[in-house]
């Protein structure tokens, strides 16, 4: 009994360890949009939103994995740590160089994020114990992760509906199918279903991901849309290039 007990623990840190490795790749993926963003020194049709909504998960992820929160989950705050960092990195570069509108629209969101963190923290610290605060912390953390693992579900759609990957690529697939799956698997040896299942449903969404850019692969096909948002994260909006062109030429017009 004792060493089927310990082998679990072993293979439980292993998995954990595996989903911070592609957990880590994830976070990183955003700098290439950022590098852009610093050379032109513009935020051109990017969006800021999709990286508060990661900083908001990792908020209350690396809050769900601490000692007196849920036992057992130290590998899960120290990836949403790092993954933290990385994303408030982002929305301050995002801040530097947005437009003014774009800076007081983030600011606002940003304020609202915080908002609801602390209270959740501190509701959950001064209010709660045991179960209880368990059982806030995990909700919050898991429609946090069902939230960001349901964004890419927009550019499913426009792959079935065009028949087009292009804005689907396969490597960053291929990783949040690697990492939903690891976390998955950790949490079912923890037996953690707040672990289990928004990992669970990101795996699954992942998968689809993977079974649609083996359908369409071979289609070069380049759609008359572009990205409001980031291409690595796809959690930006789909604009029609003629909408593009058209509010183009209104701003035209106006100067």
């Amino acid at each position: 009994m004792g060493t089927h007990v310990h082998a679990i623990r072993i293979l439980h840190t292993t998995f954990g360890i595996f989903g911070n490795v592609f957990g880590i790749l994830l976070f990183l993926a955003p700098m290439i949009t950022f590098k852009r963003i610093i050379m032109k020194k513009s935020t051109e049709k990017f969006s800021g939103v999709p990286y508060l909504m990661s900083l908001f998960n990792c908020l209350f992820s690396a809050w769900y994995g601490l000692p007196f929160v849920s036992p057992n989950n130290t590998l899960l705050t120290v990836l949403a740590s790092i993954g933290g960092a990385l994303e408030a990195i982002y929305v301050l570069i995002f801040l530097i160089f947005a437009p003014k509108k774009e800076k007081f629209k983030i600011s606002g969101i940003l304020f609202v994020v915080l908002s609801i963190f602390s209270i959740v923290a501190l509701v959950s610290v001064l209010t709660l114990h045991g179960n209880k605060r368990k059982l806030l912390c995990g909700l919050a953390f898991a429609i946090t992760c069902i939230m960001m693992f349901g964004a890419p579900l927009t550019v499913m759609r426009l792959v079935i509906k065009s028949k087009s990957v292009e804005y689907m690529p396969f490597f960053l697939s291929l990783s949040i199918f690697n990492s939903s799956t690891s976390w998955a698997i950790y949490g079912l040896l923890g037996k953690d279903p707040f672990v289990i299942v928004p990992n669970a449903i990101g795996s699954l969404l992942a998968c689809v991901q993977l079974i649609l850019y083996a359908i369409y692969r071979d289609n070069k096909k380049k759609l008359n849309v572009v990205m409001e948002g980031s291409i690595e994260t796809r959690l930006g909006k789909l604009q029609n290039e003629r909408q593009k062109n058209m509010e183009a030429s209104q701003l035209d017009y106006e100067q």
